[in-house]
């Protein structure tokens, strides 16, 4: 498990901050103060990993801070080494902007201890307070329950929103300096494939990387990747990827040969598409010694239609495979890329992958089906999750091979999980539940193969979505819900009507009963764009705890109001938290503008 983009992974700073007067006072709180430190990074060590599987190091201050001077030593400490989240503790009264964290970038929180021996919470007041004024927005923690003095443990509740803040914090540090690969530009008119440079520099502080396609093709020509790996991964393909159905009209299929001939291209594509993202040190071998370096890009996309896909083959393949756990190489860290290059994908399916270290789903929100609709076309009444409708997900693009969902949590429950915790006989199942079609002729004439399959139910899923709205900027919509299987005869009818060489997910959103949660249909039609991106999980939490630290409003969702997370300077600007959101985001402006 290593990290394969250039830079170390950011480390949490954990700060235990104290009152500064001596003879007595200090000296009293020395060992508790410290202590809750500790407890904070064994919390964050023991239940937080990088999407890479590497642990989550914490950095403790050398010793407790008491006033600016142990302020500015701990601020040292933190930059040598290479802290990019702060945490705050303490249970006592501090003297606040004395030893507050002013840093203006890393994301902070403030976890002020709930007792009544001493006032943490009156320091965790004038704590926010003053990050407030000075606008440094900081999370605020804070146990609903009171705790003895010497109580070392963390509350649930303290736990929850400790490790809410870190993850978000994490990966808002690990997008930092990183790049978004585009190969290619625009995607038959596809705004969000129209790449905005300005987005990922000042709201997520990416570089854009903008490569022709014709690179792609050259390096195929030239043969410029590693010939063992292809050969390799050539007879991988061969061997566990097994070709579906030509749908094509027989005067539009190709021979044998063509088709051997593009699943060899599809392959060298991969490879390619990989080493552009992240470099292979064997093309240096090779006397390639530039393309050898890679992008350093932690996401990507490709165009592909229309200017690749009328000539050559497609990219369904590279692209699935790229986001799947799994492919030649063995198990391995999902990567996130976005087919026909729709960056604002790109952006919340990687979101959702540092957050759970999970493959990302890429989807068009492409189909509501009513239930009126559905007995109308097949007969059958729909029950169940299913009773007030569903959404069709469907793509020819990179929907990874994990949400096949074969793979299984400890309750024996389909899952999409991290890479290190996938068996060889999960990934092998996620294979065997995948046909390779050939495309279809009237959307992609330079052939290649789709990847086919239904994603099994009943699995807590996240479809999320970033938008830019002309001078307003990005904005960050979400909703929970789950997968549904249906029956084989309603499946085939309904998935026959679109594209039967496609991958599907059948998904049903929780509804609340107002708003854009109304009813299904509402879903569907608020929302604000032709794809989605769907991670494992119900994690609209955790995407507004981060959309919050980017400075992102977030339009839509259906999380429970007492989940919502985000910084206390959100609570001055109004009691409607949607409302709130979108001031204090309009107010702070990014991060690294």
């Amino acid at each position: 498990m290593t990290n394969r983009l250039i830079g170390r992974l950011p480390k949490v700073g954990i700060r235990p901050v104290i009152d500064g007067r001596e003879m007595g006072v200090r000296e009293s709180l020395e060992v508790q103060t410290m202590n809750m430190a500790k407890a904070a990074a064994k919390l964050i060590e023991e239940n937080l990993r990088f999407p890479g599987g590497e642990k989550i190091e914490c950095v403790i201050a050398d010793t407790t801070i008491g006033g600016v001077a142990e302020a500015a030593m701990c601020a040292d400490k933190f930059e040598r080494e290479g802290v990019g989240v702060s945490l705050t503790v303490t249970p006592a009264w501090c003297y606040g902007t004395e030893v507050m964290d002013s840093h203006p970038s890393i994301p902070k929180a403030v976890w002020g201890f709930n007792g009544t021996e001493r006032p943490g919470a009156v320091y965790l007041a004038a704590a926010l307070a003053g990050y407030t004024q000075k606008g440094l927005p900081a999370f605020g923690i804070y146990g609903r329950d009171v705790q003895d003095a010497g109580d070392q443990n963390i509350p649930a509740d303290v736990s929850e929103k400790i490790l809410r803040f870190v993850k978000a914090a994490l990966a808002v540090a690990q997008m930092k300096g990183k790049s978004y690969l585009s190969l290619g530009y625009t995607s038959m008119g596809i705004a969000g494939s129209m790449v905005n440079p300005d987005f990922f520099q000042d709201y997520l502080g990416m570089r854009t990387e903008f490569v022709d396609m014709t690179e792609v093709k050259r390096r195929i020509d030239e043969e410029i990747y590693d010939k063992e790996e292809y050969a390799k991964a050539l007879a991988w393909t061969k061997e566990n990827c097994i070709e579906g159905d030509d749908f094509n009209k027989p005067e539009m299929q190709s021979d044998r040969a063509r088709k051997d001939w593009e699943w060899e291209i599809v392959v060298k594509m991969t490879l390619i598409f990989r080493d552009l993202m992240i470099g292979n040190p064997k093309l240096k071998e090779a006397g390639f010694g530039e393309e050898a370096l890679g992008r350093n890009a932690i996401a990507g996309g490709f165009q592909g239609q229309r200017q690749w896909t009328d000539y050559y083959p497609n990219g369904d393949f590279s692209e699935a495979i790229l986001c799947s756990s799994f492919d030649w190489n063995g198990i391995r860290e999902a990567f996130v890329f976005a087919t026909e290059n729709d960056s604002l994908n790109a952006v919340p399916m990687l979101f959702g992958h540092l957050l759970t270290n999970t493959a990302q789903i890429f989807s068009d929100v492409r189909t509501y089906w009513s239930p009126e609709a559905v007995k109308r076309v097949t007969g059958v009444e729909l029950t169940g999750l299913a009773k007030d409708g569903f959404i069709h997900l469907i793509n020819s693009g990179p929907t990874t091979l994990d949400a096949t969902a074969q793979q299984k949590d400890k309750n024996g429950n389909p899952a999409m999980k991290p890479f290190w915790e996938i068996t060889e006989e999960e990934a092998k199942r996620c294979l065997e539940n995948t046909r390779w079609c050939p495309g279809e002729k009237e959307y992609f004439r330079g052939g290649g193969y789709s990847s086919q399959f239904k994603t099994a139910g009943k699995m807590p899923v996240t479809m999320s979505r970033v938008n830019l709205v002309k001078g307003l900027g990005p904005v960050l919509q979400l909703a929970e819900g789950y997968t549904i299987e249906l029956e084989y005869a309603v499946h085939n009818v309904l998935d026959r009507r679109t594209n039967p060489t496609w991958p599907t997910t059948w998904f049903v959103p929780n509804l609340t009963g107002a708003g854009a949660f109304k009813d299904v249909y509402s879903v569907m039609a608020n929302w604000g764009a032709n794809h989605g991106a769907i991670s494992f999980g119900h994690i609209g939490a955790d995407l507004i705890t981060l959309a919050s630290l980017l400075r992102i409003p977030v339009c839509m969702h259906n999380v429970d109001e007492d989940k919502i997370f985000r910084p206390s300077a959100w609570n001055a600007f109004g009691e409607n938290k949607e409302s709130a959101d979108y001031r204090a985001c309009e107010n702070f402006g990014p991060v690294y503008k």
